[in-house]
């Protein structure tokens, strides 16, 4: 049994898989350190890439909320993976520290501190002999002042008890029993793993219209010209729904229509072929110039990755064991219960593990080699997670920089057991959290799993109008775009939000009337500019504040704060590198004007109570002088959020004390 404890090492997962981070995030580390008795014990953190980096070690600072537990902070500087390791050790310096100021506390003579004064000038002594020697000569000082009888206690205890020589020896520490713990993993990715904006289109829908105004079917050339708008917009990604051939067998029409009309151009999702492009959107040549264009407009195209085919896939007749081929010879289409899809048969990875293994990595290798670094994974939870982290893993062993969204709208254990295996992110059910409650719960559950799972907050999707979007009027629109964008480093639009689409396709539907789905849509987005009747420019606003505010770029440093009334919602980002701090103050009510008071936790912004200091509001440019509690009103017919930014401070990123292990519980109402 070692001297000394180390326990609940954070950030760690099970398994011994990695925990996540990025490229220059601030990555916090702690772990509970004890031994018997009352001597004091500390902690070192060690870090080191995998490949070509030297170790650096960190003394780890005391919780003053929890003396047990110490932390400290790391920040990776290239990608691949990175350990790390907390090591503790006996304390000798302030243990003697400790006992010899309460013994002089309490009056106690020279002669009575004989045995502690001596013992300090050995421990200092020793200290100075490992210390280079421009400090060390500050070391000895204090040790000689020891031994000189001929002063007061107080002047001889003097330079040994100061922040000066306090200062290095934090730095350069006597550690005795020294006890390693157990090397952790991270695996550090690029910056666009946590922070990115995403705009969903279809490219077959900009295409226009003919001179009878019906739509025409897009192009991968008609989609360049689409990209300059979403550019403009802020988004540094575009994300394409699947842009393979369409299979005929089954083909789904318009509302998804078991019947399809002559022309209905069917669903992206039945895919006929993954290994090429619809015919109509044109050549692989075409799409990897579209790649290139989208790239010198700072784009970076994301492709769906559906593994699902279509009866008329050449997997269904090369490969029928690649599916569950029932009693009467056919094959079996997906299903959830009472939906049918016809249109698409499922995979089945008990049949041909092997040979769907090698079939999936091949064509995923194909897009890769056209230029997409990132793929947004249909449904995963459907399929087994030992073959996404064998597939990611496979992946990043020769493509580091390739990103797996998970489209995992599942439960809390599956969703982070995805992220475990891999995911870079993972939609999340921000769509069906409106109250302030749901959306407080929500957000703490995300801060606390932020080692593991990074939350992509998409306001709407294809599949998903909720109600509060079919009902809560413009507003509600703005109020959404503004807590995705804030509360995440990363959030999504699909495109027809900023023209406010709003009608289901019946009562009780979160499916879109008339989906895109399943028909091509035009859409004017200039004439809605110029009418004022689009949340485009809101939107652009939204993305510029993310892009001029490290601070929304951060996921671990969201912290809540208290407002007196349920429609007001308030909280805080800060980035410890750079001191950055965000304010949003948010009225949830889409008709309401709502006042509140705010009441600031101080400490988390990284001031002190009592202080005044002016905010700056990034939406309306105006500034104000704020303190500990502050009014606000805020009207939905304006502007439904103050999005603050504060005064740029020194800012120390820990922990929450409330810091839970997985939750597993089910979020979803």
């Amino acid at each position: 049994m070692k001297r000394i404890d180390i326990d609940d090492v954070r950030p760690s997962i099970s398994g011994g898989l990695p925990t996540k981070a990025v490229v220059g995030e601030v990555v916090p580390v702690s772990a509970l350190v004890w031994r018997e008795g009352h001597d004091a014990v500390a902690a070192t953190l060690s870090v080191w890439p995998a490949f070509g980096g030297t170790v650096s070690d960190i003394t780890m600072k005391v919780d003053p909320h929890n003396p047990d537990r110490v932390h400290a902070v790391f920040t990776p500087g290239t990608t691949g993976q990175w350990f790390f390791r907390v090591d503790a050790w006996s304390d000798p310096v302030a243990t003697w520290r400790n006992a010899v100021t309460k013994k002089m506390a309490a009056g106690q003579t020279a002669a009575e501190l004989a045995n502690d004064l001596a013992a300090g000038h050995e421990l200092l002594s020793r200290a100075a002999l490992q210390t280079p020697s421009e400090e060390a000569n500050l070391l000895f000082d204090a040790a000689r002042a020891l031994r000189d009888d001929t002063l007061p206690v107080e002047i001889r205890t003097r330079p040994a008890l100061s922040e000066e020589v306090t200062d290095v020896l934090r730095r350069y520490p006597v550690r005795d029993l020294i006890t390693e713990g157990e090397i952790q993993k991270v695996y550090v990715e690029r910056n666009k793993a946590l922070y990115s904006s995403w705009y969903e289109l279809f490219p077959r829908s900009t295409g226009g219209v003919d001179k009878d105004g019906q739509p025409v079917h897009g192009t991968f050339a008609t989609t360049k010209k689409a990209l300059g708008r979403v550019a403009a917009m802020g988004f540094d990604t575009v994300y394409f729904p699947p842009i393979h051939p369409i299979g005929e067998i089954h083909r789904k029409g318009r509302n998804n229509s078991v019947v399809a009309e002559p022309g209905d151009v069917g669903s992206p999702w039945a895919i006929a072929d993954h290994n090429t492009t619809h015919p109509e959107l044109g050549t692989m040549e075409e799409f990897k110039d579209l790649v290139t264009y989208a790239d010198s407009l700072g784009l970076e195209v994301a492709l769906d990755l559906a593994l699902q085919a279509a009866p008329d896939h050449p997997w269904a007749e090369s490969n029928p064991e690649f599916f569950t081929v029932l009693d009467d010879g056919t094959i079996a289409y997906a299903e959830n219960p009472p939906k049918k899809y016809q249109d698409i048969y499922p995979l089945n990875f008990d049949n041909a593990q092997r040979e769907i293994y090698r079939a999936v990595y091949k064509m995923v290798m194909r897009w890769v080699g056209a230029g997409v670094r990132t793929f947004r994974v249909d449904n995963p939870h459907t399929k087994p997670t030992a073959f996404w982290a064998w597939l990611i893993h496979k992946v990043h062993s020769t493509n580091p920089e390739v990103i797996f969204l998970a489209e995992a709208f599942t439960r809390v254990p599956r969703l982070l057991g995805l992220a475990k295996a891999g995911f870079s992110q993972s939609y999340t059910y921000f769509t069906w959290q409106t109250t302030k409650a749901d959306l407080t719960k929500f957000a703490q559950l995300h801060l606390d799993q932020a080692d593991i799972c990074r939350p992509h907050l998409f306001v709407n999707t294809p599949d998903i109008l909720h109600e509060s979007l079919q009902t809560g009027g413009r507003a509600m629109f703005a109020i959404r775009a503004t807590l995705a964008a804030t509360l995440s480093p990363l959030w999504g639009v699909y495109s027809g939000f900023e023209l406010y689409e709003h009608r289901a396709d019946k009562p009780g539907s979160e499916e879109y009337l008339d989906s895109e789905k399943y028909e091509l849509r035009h859409r004017d987005f200039q004439a809605a500019v110029n009418s004022g009747d689009s949340l485009e420019p809101y939107i652009t606003r939204l993305n510029r504040i993310r892009q001029d505010n490290p601070a929304l770029q951060q996921l671990r440093t969201l912290r809540f704060h208290h407002v007196d009334n349920e429609q007001v919602m308030a909280y805080s980002k800060t980035d410890p590198a750079t001191g950055n701090a965000v304010l949003v103050v948010i009225n949830l009510d889409p008709r309401n004007t709502q006042e509140a008071t705010v009441h600031l936790d101080m400490t988390a912004l990284g001031l002190n109570h009592g202080d005044s200091f002016e905010v700056r509001d990034n939406i309306t440019g105006q500034t104000y002088t704020w303190s500990d509690r502050n009014f606000v009103r805020l009207c939905p017919q304006g502007d439904v959020a103050h999005i603050f930014t504060l005064p740029t401070v020194k800012r120390e990123l820990r922990k929450p004390l409330a810091w839970r292990r997985i939750a597993e519980t089910d979020y979803r109402p």
